[in-house]
């Protein structure tokens, strides 16, 4: 496969499952096809279309990325970020100050919203990807 090729279905794949759908539709109207119908070249198109559009669906990987912390909410955030990274206080705290950070790579689907939720708990936000 050709450096160009391997470059795009790099990038497919880092697309969320909205970016999926609108690249779909877009797909669509710039060639003229529809992907619901499966025949000749329209299948030949609508086949990998439709791979990017489930391995979005399937993806078991998440990324949590601290993206805002209110200062009047540090303290409680610095204790959840501690807990979450198994950090200790300077490195939290590294984190805290310094947004958006990455603080989990690669969690479950389950231990990115209990981060999330946990963080928006406390008045912070979270980014997951």
């Amino acid at each position: 496969m050709s450096q160009k090729l391997e470059t795009i279905i790099e990038q497919l794949k880092t697309l969320t499952l909205l970016e999926a759908a609108e690249l779909v539709k877009q797909i669509e109207t710039v060639f003229g096809v529809d992907t619901s119908v499966s025949v000749g070249s329209v299948a030949a198109i609508a086949a990998p279309v439709a791979a990017v559009v489930e391995a979005v669906e399937e993806k078991t990987a998440f990324d949590v990325t601290l993206s805002d912390v209110p200062a009047d909410k540090k303290i409680a955030i610095l204790k959840i970020v501690r807990n979450v990274t198994g950090l200790g206080l300077k490195e939290s705290k590294e984190i805290v100050d310094n947004v958006p950070k990455l603080l989990k790579e690669g969690a479950t689907k389950e231990e990115s919203e209990s981060i999330k939720k946990e963080i928006e708990t406390a008045g912070g936000k979270v980014t997951i990807k």
